[in-house]
């Protein structure tokens, strides 16, 4: 050991030397062939703990710094603590604490401000005691102020006690003092790697680098930019992305080392001790710039004085004061940049490097400071040991996590009965959100130390895989253990505020335990989990919400499904049926469960992680009646509005949770039977409605009048006019009827086949070009509205009742427009998407533009506010805000003019179209139910969609005739159909049933119907679009049907706009 430094009360423990002050690293005689694991310093005395785990203590002892009574000026044994296997100790400035391997906190020393964190009322305690308080939690780390004291738990708590003048206990203003330890409870959750104290102020530092500091700031040690004292913990935000690994402080400043090796110093600098050639304080954390090129691996702080070690050339730097010789220059001056400490210093080599000196090198493994001492614990070059490196935490001084090496450990033991101490570990680490949001840290590129609200510093893979290997059938007594654990302590300790990001991690990893979607545990984890995630307030919801959108789609399916297995299992338990006291309870766990999947449904429609229809609850219609839960949301919603309750629908349930609040759980199925059950609703109020204000119709049968259809008689050569004509005289409620259609001089059997026609018919003439009513985009062929067509709003206004009247008559049209239709009809703004679909030329350009990272967008693009439209063959340019031609698009209002060109094309050039469009369609589908509905969903009710199951055709087809299911000819016919490709098969349907997709309700809604016909092989297959029904030839060869097939299918003439 080498110590230098001030000697006056003999705490370099050289024994009776002359000098007060020692000027350079002097060797101390005590230590020889003794290893050294700890050494703490205080004003006036110093601690030393060896390799076995005994204490020797030097110097001042007038306060009973020592722990014993014997000499002072050399390191003498402290008796009292025989018995222990002391680990750390921690100086302050007359009072010391050591720890041992069991956790156990001893201390001695001057107690007046309560820095022992023992009862009574002695001015100081001269023989080590225990602190009993402490006795029940395990602390890994301890560390003094010069008159407070901190410890850190394996459970990741931070206690403080003793003075508090400056705020330095983090516990707020009430108290002067402490006598006994207390919990920080405002850091409760985060994982901490490091406690460190200075003479009045505190810090801790997280695992991911994050630094909270608090306490005496007169010279900036807290680095906050300002001077003013804290006395709650407060993030140190400045150094949060620089990867602080290390924290140590002097009497009123503060040195951070970074995990590449730099070190940042702040606070008090009148002597020199930050190392930035100056005597100035500095409120915020500075680089020494002189340490830049070498890679530091440790540093400390004595009382006005900095130390680092570089191990590339094996020496130790100092600077701060150096009027008691702590500098170890050789001089008595202050330094205000580093410079070496005086001695032969040996980089660490594997290989014995030959010495020609006589005189003796020395090779550092660890450095200590404190007060106006310092200290080097060295070897020689024959038998070196690497030095220690501040960089990589030790792991006797780690927090719990859950980790391979803990999970390795557990799985050993055979199934059965845990070690108490293991159990013990178990309920710890699971018992405590710090430990859980410390463990499954992103290790790669030290990603974790990137944490923010935007990245959660989690390896979600290594937290399912541990969790796997963890909760085992096998090993059921670990899984009861951990569960009982979550259970009694861990949830029901989630608070609504945090004080950190680092403490959100658990809600991103506790979904991946298996134990979590045990349906036996729905109730005690799953349930009250989900209700700790609806109490955060909305600061760290959005954090979470942010770090779910950016998850990889599995792992956030994972959530949904757990969700929504959580929602069936207690929908059963309702079926089933419970007692009336359980009932209230039961409402509110699904409440839990269904608000939970509305956030997470919030957070997949801003960025569409996985699927919209991941989100359907297939199982839902068997287990409620849908109808009624229709009927109760709308009372609800009327009652929230304070509107009349509709007399008829009162008394029909009496349940709170009504499902359709959390719509997006239907699937198309139930969204079907919704709007069938809005029609019923609504056309029944229409008719009370009608007699309601009919005072007659007392006297009156109720439905006399009243036909129960809507009857559309048109001309085939008139389609148009007379649709537009008997719509127009139609009441609004007519409209929700089933649609009955008569073409004039035609036998009038509706049974969907005319109503099938019809559509077919009118949507045919209304999309021709001689109205020009739509615009057709060649690329994406797609249509929207088109600006130029003379037509009045009425034709489009029919369109909209047409649409309407396809989706309440579960009819699909063939109408080719973009999703941005669909989003309109339900009030959400059209996007770049969407003008990536029906435009995706300018759609990729626009994206080009946004992405463009020079700054010289002006130059590389030439735009501003306007756009070039084609008007019958010349083109005009129209200003998209007002004097657009006269604003360049530049860097700064590149998103603006994005945003006005969408606004322009799916909204302002077409305003006045759509506005009729849109009341057309809501004459027919106004009403909550659309509420109810996603824009593709709405699209697939009007068009249709493409999820084919063409076996599912096979199966559900008809046969007339002769023929059936085994017919020769029908056999071949569906051999051929199935080799078919994907879009030969689109335009098979295309050809019989006059649309390439299917029917929101899938393959089975599509009834075909095959018979055979008279005429010869020789013939066409023909189909009857209007009912599903294809004439085939007796094929009786396979070639021949496939050939007549195809050419019958290539020479369909659909109806577009080409």
């Amino acid at each position: 050991m080498l110590c230098w430094g001030n000697a006056s009360f003999g705490q370099l423990g050289l024994g009776g030397i002359d000098e007060e002050i020692v000027l350079e690293p002097r060797k101390s005689d005590f230590f020889l062939n003794k290893r050294v694991r700890d050494v703490g310093c205080g004003l006036r005395h110093t601690v030393f703990v060896l390799d076995d785990g005994t204490v020797y203590t030097c110097g001042c002892n007038d306060l009973g710094q020592l722990g014993h009574e014997k000499a002072r000026k050399r390191p003498e044994h402290v008796g009292a603590l025989d018995a222990q296997n002391i680990v750390a100790v921690s100086c302050g400035e007359a009072h010391t604490l050591a720890l041992n391997d069991k956790g156990q906190v001893y201390a001695w020393g001057l107690a007046t401000d309560g820095q022992l964190g023992l009862p009574g009322t002695e001015e100081c305690i001269r023989v080590p005691r225990n602190i009993k308080s402490l006795s029940e939690i395990q602390i890994v780390q301890v560390a003094c102020g010069y008159c407070h004291s901190l410890a850190l738990s394996k459970g990741s708590e931070v206690f403080s006690w003793g003075q508090n003048k400056y705020g330095q206990l983090g516990l707020g203003y009430e108290y002067k003092k402490q006598n006994s330890p207390h919990v920080i409870k405002s850091l409760l959750g985060i994982p901490f790697a490091q406690i460190a104290a200075g003479g009045a102020h505190s810090f801790v530092l997280t695992l991911s680098g994050a630094i909270f500091g608090w306490g005496r700031n007169k010279f900036g040690q807290l680095g906050l930019n300002d001077d003013n004292d804290r006395y709650v913990p407060t993030l140190l935000k400045s150094l949060r992305t620089q990867k602080v690994v290390h924290i140590c402080c002097g009497e009123d400043h503060t040195a951070a080392l970074t995990k590449e090796g730099g070190v940042f110093t702040f606070g008090a600098g009148g002597y020199g001790q930050l190392g930035h050639n100056s005597t100035s304080h500095e409120i915020n954390p500075r680089k020494v710039f002189e340490l830049m090129g070498s890679v530091v691996t440790q540093i400390t702080c004595g009382r006005q004085h900095t130390t680092a070690f570089v191990p590339s050339s094996g020496r130790i730097y100092s600077f701060g004061l150096g009027g008691n010789g702590q500098l170890g220059t050789g001089t008595t001056s202050n330094r205000k940049s580093p410079f070496t400490v005086k001695g032969n210093w040996l980089p660490y080599s594997t290989q014995c490097p030959i010495t020609t000196d006589s005189e003796e090198c020395y090779c550092v493994k660890r450095i200590f400071s404190g007060g106006d001492q310092s200290f080097a614990h060295y070897f020689y070059p024959q038998n070196m040991v690497p030095p220690d490196d501040f960089r990589y935490p030790d792991f006797l001084k780690q927090i719990w996590t859950v980790n391979e090496t803990f999970i390795q450990r557990l799985l050993t033991f055979p199934s059965g009965r845990l070690p108490l101490e293991i159990a013990n570990e178990i309920d710890g680490t699971f018992s405590s959100a710090g430990c859980l949001n410390g463990s499954f840290l992103a290790l790669s590129n030290d990603d974790h130390y990137k944490t923010s609200a935007r990245f959660s510093g989690v390896d979600m893979n290594a937290a399912r895989l541990l969790f796997h290997k963890l909760i085992q059938p096998d090993h059921a007594h670990i899984s009861q253990q951990v569960a009982a654990s979550l259970e009694k302590n861990l949830i029901p300790k989630l608070t609504s505020s945090l004080p950190d990001v680092e403490a959100l991690r658990l809600y991103l990893t506790l979904p991946e335990c298996p134990l979590m979607s045990d349906p036996n545990n729905f109730t005690t984890l799953a349930i009250p989990f989900g209700t700790a995630i609806l109490n955060l307030e909305k600061a760290p919801l959005k954090v979470l919400e942010n770090w779910w959108s950016v998850l990889e789609p599995p792992l956030f399916l994972k959530i949904v499904e757990l969700y929504k297995d959580v929602v069936v299992h207690l929908l059963k338990l309702c079926k089933i049926g419970v007692p009336a006291s359980e009932r209230r309870i039961l409402t509110n766990f699904l409440h839990t469960a269904f608000r939970v999947l509305e956030i997470l449904h919030r957070v997949n429609e801003r960025g569409q992680v996985i699927q919209y229809d991941r989100f359907y609850i297939h199982e839902i219609q068997d287990l409620i009646d849908i109808r009624n839960d229709y009927f109760s949301w709308v009372q609800q919603q009327q009652q929230v509005f304070g509107m009349d309750v509709n007399h008829g629908l009162t008394e029909l349930t009496d349940i709170p949770v009504t499902i359709c609040t959390y719509p997006f759980v239907f699937d198309a199925q139930a969204k079907t039977t919704l709007l069938q059950t809005d029609a019923v609703i609504q056309m029944q109020m229409a008719v009370d409605q009608a007699h309601r204000q009919n005072l007659s119709s007392l006297f009156l049968p109720v439905f006399e009048s009243v036909n129960p259809c809507l009857i559309l008689m048109v001309r085939r050569d008139n389609i148009v006019g007379d649709a537009v004509e008997v719509l127009r005289k139609t009441k609004n409620v007519d409209y929700k009827k089933p649609l009955k259609v008569i073409f004039v001089g035609e036998e009038a059997v509706d049974a969907g086949g005319v109503r099938k026609e019809f559509f077919l018919l009118i949507m045919r003439e209304l999309l021709d070009p001689k109205y020009g009513m739509f615009r057709y985009y060649e690329e994406s062929r797609l249509i929207w509205f088109s600006d130029k067509t003379f037509e009045d709003s009425d034709l489009f206004h029919l369109i909209g009742v047409v649409c309407g009247l396809a989706i309440y008559n579960f009819t699909i049209v063939d109408l080719h427009f973009p999703l941005a239709l669909y989003k309109k009809l339900l009030n959400k703004k059209p996007s770049l998407d969407d003008l990536k679909e029906l435009m995706p030329d300018v759609g990729r350009g626009m994206q080009q533009l946004l992405d463009y990272p020079e700054d010289d967008i002006e130059e590389a693009f030439c735009l501003n506010f306007t756009i070039t439209v084609e008007n019958f063959g010349t083109t005009e340019t129209k200003e998209l805000v007002p004097n657009g031609a006269d604003i360049p698009v530049v860097k700064q209002n590149r998103q603006d003019f994005v945003d006005a060109y969408v606004d322009y094309i799916f909204n302002k050039s077409v305003d006045s179209l759509f506005s009729a469009f849109y009341t057309g369609f809501h004459k027919v589908c106004g009403g909550k139910v659309l509420q109810l509905f996603q824009p593709s969903e709405l699209q697939a009710m009007v068009i249709g969609n493409t999820n084919y199951d063409w076996k599912e055709l096979e199966k559900n087809t008809e046969y007339k005739g002769e023929y059936w299911a085994d017919h020769p000819t029908i056999k071949i016919f569906w051999e051929v159909f199935h080799e078919l490709s994907l879009e030969k098969k689109k335009q098979f349907l295309l050809f019989l049933t006059g649309s390439d997709r299917i029917p929101i309700l899938g393959m089975k809604c599509l009834k075909l119907v095959i018979q055979p016909t008279g005429g010869g092989e020789g013939y066409l297959p023909v189909a009857h679009t209007c009912f599903n029904l294809l004439d085939l030839p007796k094929y009786t060869d396979k070639e021949t049907l496939k050939s007549k097939l195809i050419q019958a299918i290539d020479h369909y003439e659909g109806f577009s706009l080409v």
